[in-house]
């Protein structure tokens, strides 16, 4: 297979783990007889530094024409003024904006090797494994905005069409896993959420009445995340409550180093990101986990490349990396911590 991937490693420690899921998939490719096409562009606060754009049109013409993208990190401290019109995280808005990106897949895996890494209790964590997907176009952050000297305002907008394709995404992706959906909403106070728990009930019962649905408002899934997390299979939820629930599912694995992305639209073509951020405080350090970025380079695989035995090779590779103890400073290794090069180093060899 060939296919034409964009590489936005962006700022902080982006471009350090973004290199180490470079070299997996180089491996993969070689160890199946697939040729990638790797073209890098900058994005975020370096783009800024060089163009006064966060999102550079040569970099959206390259996300445009590759089979798909993954993604580094964006964001700088010089770059952290509130007052700032032009900020590096508006480039991902943009990027989800005009490649029609709606849907955010976020899974959430407790891994066994590191179940001590988490705050929670073990017995808590054994056999979480939760696919949520999160709206990414509508919602607050998309609506109309306005702001004076004593007041300011966020619209929050969801249209019928914007709600259907998530439930029809996640009831897919239930049914190829424990055929459990949950609905996460406040429909008891806002009228965006009884639109999205009417428009949820009549897709599942006219279209998946095979799958088994629960709705849960967003107050009660925080809290029932914590309390009982392998009770979750496949969760919905629109943009900001998708933003918040899936920081806090974050801290189930243990480490945000842990956490892969995917974001997807009508097509095949998908954005690939780990969920930590650009983390400033450790870039140019070597000591950034890596775990997550390769995670993202096998959900690149699977849905935009859908080679799924590829993909499983390399979410193995991981797991016998962990299972071997090789732990970079995030995940509380007992002995030295392993470097980012080290971590992606013990991937390669478990693929291999």
């Amino acid at each position: 297979m060939k296919a034409h991937i964009a590489l936005l490693p962006g700022d902080g420690i982006g471009p350090e783990v973004t290199a180490e899921a470079v070299r997996c998939l180089k491996a993969v490719g070689a160890r199946y007889g697939h040729e990638w096409r790797l073209d890098e562009a900058p994005v975020g606060a370096i783009a800024m530094d060089a163009t006064g754009m966060p999102l550079p049109p040569a970099t959206l013409a390259l996300a445009k024409t590759a089979d798909a993208i993954l993604f580094g990190a964006i964001g700088a401290p010089r770059y952290s003024d509130p007052a700032l019109k032009v900020r590096p995280e508006q480039g991902i808005l943009q990027l989800r904006q005009e490649l029609g990106l709606f849907a955010n897949l976020r899974p959430v895996v407790c891994f066994e090797a590191v179940l001590d890494a988490s705050p929670l209790k073990p017995e808590l964590l054994r056999g979480v494994d939760i696919m949520v997907i999160r709206e990414l176009t509508g919602g607050i952050y998309f609506g109309a905005k306005t702001r004076t000297a004593t007041e300011a305002s966020d619209l929050c907008v969801y249209t019928v069409t914007e709600v259907e394709r998530i439930v029809r995404l996640g009831a897919r992706l239930a049914r190829q896993r424990r055929n459990r959906l949950t609905s996460v909403d406040k429909a008891n106070v806002l009228e965006t959420s009884r639109l999205w728990r009417s428009v949820v009930l009549r897709v599942m019962k006219d279209e998946f009445p095979d799958v088994v649905l629960e709705h849960m408002y967003v107050d009660a899934a925080a809290m029932h995340l914590l309390r009982r997390p392998s009770d979750f299979d496949v969760v919905i939820t629109e943009n900001m409550f998708g933003d918040i629930l899936t920081d806090e599912a974050s801290m189930l694995p243990g480490s945000l180093g842990l956490c892969a992305s995917a974001s997807l639209g009508s097509g095949t073509r998908g954005l690939y990101e780990p969920i930590h951020g650009s983390a400033p405080d450790i870039a140019g350090r070597g000591i950034a986990n890596p775990y997550a970025a390769i995670l993202s380079a096998a959900l690149l695989l699977r849905h935009s490349l859908a080679l799924e035995t590829e993909a499983r090779a390399l979410e193995a590779a991981v797991v016998a990396a962990l299972d071997a103890g090789v732990r970079t400073a995030d995940l509380k290794p007992a002995g030295r911590p392993a470097s980012t090069h080290e971590a992606g180093a013990a991937v390669l060899a478990r693929l291999r």
